[in-house]
Order: structure tokens, then C-alpha cells, then sequence
């Protein structure tokens, strides 16, 4: 019989501990053998990408070439430079289990959810990304942790909209060179931290390493779908498996190795605990980027007199207990989140009167497709307010040149 590791303590409390029980997942603890093999990609990177970092240093011209290849594809190019043509040979010879029609599904899913999908996206997926602490560690490199803390979640919220629109994963399509362009400002961040003196590698691994990324894609995948049905959201067996499906192909683009991206629900929760089990190790940087975030969520009151100071304190309260519920108590006591249980209760409440109104939704013959609609729009016009509120930069641009 093999020997299994015990559970970590993430899923021994919160969310998790009751939604690994819901799911009906057996077994999930790796082996000593299994853990050691996951560990290893600590210290494997992206070599097609930061190949082609290292040519753009060299020769800035290149990046002109990207955007052509983007956009036409590599073919439109006449003797591209091999680091270039290498990466997007490979990109787009698309693998053999993609299936666009499942893609389409996951995302109308997902958008199927709204602007409600953004609250797992920062109380879930980002604080709950804090408590790898060694993942935070480019983040904390930049000197900004609490300045660009709330530009870094509007962009990310930006981003996620992008691979999660309706026909936006096909070849050339917004999604598509989103993420290709995130994979890219990944090798020109991780090319910045390779070559500063004070980088620790027996600390910290080999900087956005393939663990790292891996860990942020489950967030949100898997995690993504936890939060929302912790929300009330109602999803079919086969829409949680389009969703998986969907960021099995976004991983892909983001040049995570295939040994590593899941192709069903079992195999992102046994992902997940191994992430729990060696990743989740937070320090004092999670908390200054945890607080940072709440800071951000204070923000919605300024300039808006009493009524701002009130809607301040709500929205910490709100957010803070959303994480709070899902992370569970002692991680949420280490991230220092405030805890209301009021607050808590409220979450609560909401969540059974979303689940109510999913209910219906699933029984009302047209309904889920309305609903469909009604998201496309909120997200829509979230995208839009962002762009007078924010400088959105879809080519990622700032953060290459800061990198």
C-alpha cells in the first residue's frame, strides 16, 4: 500500500475542508514520490519564452515582430528571427485535446456569473495567492507592494475577462494575445529577478517558475468554481468541466508544462493540495500584500463624504469576510483580516438567496441563456468604466519596460 502524506492545513478547515467533502473527492494525498516529482519543476522556468526575451534585449525591434505574429500568425513574417519563430511554432500548433466547442461552453459559464465571478477574483484567488509566499516574492521585488496593489487587481480583472469572453481563445482572438502577452511579461520579469545579486534560490526557487504559474492558473480554475458556488452559483457537472478544460488551454499559452495542467476536476484538486502541502508557506510579505488589498477595497469610499467612510468599512468588512470564510480561520488570522462576524453572516445570507435564484434559473426554460446575456453586459460595462477610471494597457507594455 502506498504511504500518503497527511493533509495540510488548508484543507483541514474553511471552504475547502466542506467543499472536498460535497465533490465527493476521494483520496487526493500525494506520495513522498509524487511530491518530490511535483517539486522538481520549482526549478524549471519557460526556455521559449525568456528565449525570446533574451533576442528582444538585444535586438528591441522584435517586439514589433510579436505583435505581427499576434495578430497574422508567425507565417506573416518573412525569416523571423528563430527564438521568435521557435515560440510561435510550438504556440500554434495547438495540442490534440483542445476542444474550442468546450472552450465556448466554460466561458459562457463563467460569464454566466457577472460582475458576482469578480469576488472570488480578489477575495479568493489573489489573497488566497498571497499565502505562497515565495510566488509574492517578484511582486515584493518591485518596491511598490502597496502602491500598485489596486492597479494589479484591476488589470488582472482586466485579463481575466479577456480568456473568459466567448470565442476569445481562438487563434489570434483577444484572449489569445492576452495571454500570450502575460507569458511574455512573466520571461521579462523573471530575466529581471535572474540577474539581481540579492535573488535567493534556496529560499525562494527560480523566480514565476512552473510551480508558481501552475498555482496561479488553479486559482483561477478551481478555485474560481469553488468561490462562486460558495456565492450561490449553480453549475451542471459539465460546465465545471468546460471551466477546467478552458484553463487547461489558457495554461498552455501561459507555457506551463502539459505534466502539470489538469484535464479534469480530480486532477486540479490533487494539484491543489500539493500547492497547499508546499506552496502555501506565508510570510510577512503576505501580510503587507493583504493588507495592501484591503486597502484598495477601502478605496471605494474616497471622496465621498460620510456615506464613503460608511461604504469603506462595508466593503473591507464584505471582502475581508468572503476570504475569511473560504481561506479559513488560521490563515486569515496570519493575514491579520478583519474579523466581523456580522459581516460573515450577511456573505452568508447572500449566498443562499443567489442559490435560491440559481435554482429557478436552472428550471425556467430560457432563463440560463438571459442570464448569459445579462453578464456579457455587466462585465462589459465594468471593462468600460475601468478604462476612464484606470490606463489600461492591453500590451502589457509598463510592466516589460519596468521589468
Amino acid at each position: 500500500m502506498d504511504e500518503r502524506l497527511p493533509d495540510p492545513d488548508f484543507f483541514r478547515q474553511g471552504t475547502f475542508k466542506l467543499a472536498r467533502g460535497l465533490a465527493g473527492i476521494g483520496d487526493i494525498r500525494a506520495t513522498p514520490e509524487q511530491l518530490a516529482r511535483f517539486r522538481a519543476f520549482a526549478d524549471q522556468e519557460d526556455p521559449a519564452a525568456d528565449a525570446l526575451v533574451a533576442l528582444m534585449r538585444q535586438r528591441p525591434q522584435t517586439r514589433k515582430l510579436f505583435d505581427q505574429a499576434l495578430e497574422h500568425g508567425i507565417g506573416s513574417i518573412n525569416r523571423p528571427p528563430k527564438a521568435l519563430r521557435d515560440f510561435f511554432t510550438d504556440v500554434e500548433a495547438t495540442p490534440y485535446w483542445v476542444d474550442h466547442t468546450r472552450i465556448e461552453r466554460g466561458a459562457k459559464a463563467i460569464t454566466r456569473t457577472g460582475l458576482l465571478g469578480l469576488f472570488p477574483l480578489g477575495d479568493m484567488s489573489l489573497m488566497g495567492g498571497y499565502l505562497a509566499s515565495r510566488a509574492t516574492k517578484p511582486l515584493v521585488a518591485t518596491g511598490e507592494i502597496e502602491h500598485m496593489a489596486g492597479q494589479r487587481l484591476v488589470e488582472t480583472a482586466a485579463w481575466w475577462i479577456d480568456v473568459t469572453t466567448p470565442g476569445s481563445l481562438r487563434p489570434h482572438g483577444k484572449g489569445y494575445a492576452s495571454s500570450l502577452r502575460v507569458r511574455l511579461v512573466h520571461a521579462y520579469v523573471r530575466d529581471a529577478m535572474n540577474r539581481r545579486q540579492d535573488w535567493d534560490y534556496e529560499a525562494w526557487d527560480r523566480p514565476i517558475n512552473q510551480l508558481q504559474t501552475v498555482g496561479t492558473l488553479l486559482l483561477f480554475s478551481l478555485v474560481f468554481v469553488l468561490g462562486t458556488q460558495f456565492l450561490g452559483i449553480r453549475y451542471t457537472e459539465r460546465e465545471r468541466a468546460d471551466i477546467i478544460h478552458l484553463w487547461r488551454y489558457v495554461g498552455w499559452l501561459l507555457g506551463i508544462d502539459e505534466e502539470l495542467l489538469p484535464a479534469t476536476e480530480e486532477d486540479a484538486w490533487r494539484l491543489l493540495w500539493l500547492l497547499a502541502t508546499t506552496e502555501f508557506i506565508p510570510d510577512d510579505d503576505s501580510k503587507r500584500l493583504a493588507k495592501a488589498l484591503l486597502v484598495t477595497h477601502e478605496g471605494i469610499g474616497v471622496g465621498r463624504g460620510a456615506f464613503g467612510k460608511v461604504l469603506a468599512h462595508v466593503s473591507v468588512r464584505v471582502h475581508s469576510s468572503i476570504s475569511r470564510l473560504v481561506l479559513g480561520r488560521t490563515n486569515a488570522d496570519f493575514l491579520e483580516l478583519p474579523n466581523d462576524p456580522l459581516a460573515q453572516g450577511a456573505v452568508l445570507a447572500a449566498a443562499a438567496v443567489n442559490f435560491a435564484a440559481e435554482t429557478v434559473r436552472r428550471r425556467v426554460p430560457g432563463a440560463t441563456s438571459v442570464q448569459e446575456l445579462i453578464g456579457r453586459m455587466e462585465r462589459r460595462r465594468y471593462v468600460t468604466q475601468l478604462s476612464k477610471i484606470f490606463q489600461l494597457d492591453p500590451t502589457y507594455t509598463r510592466h516589460m519596460r519596468a521589468a
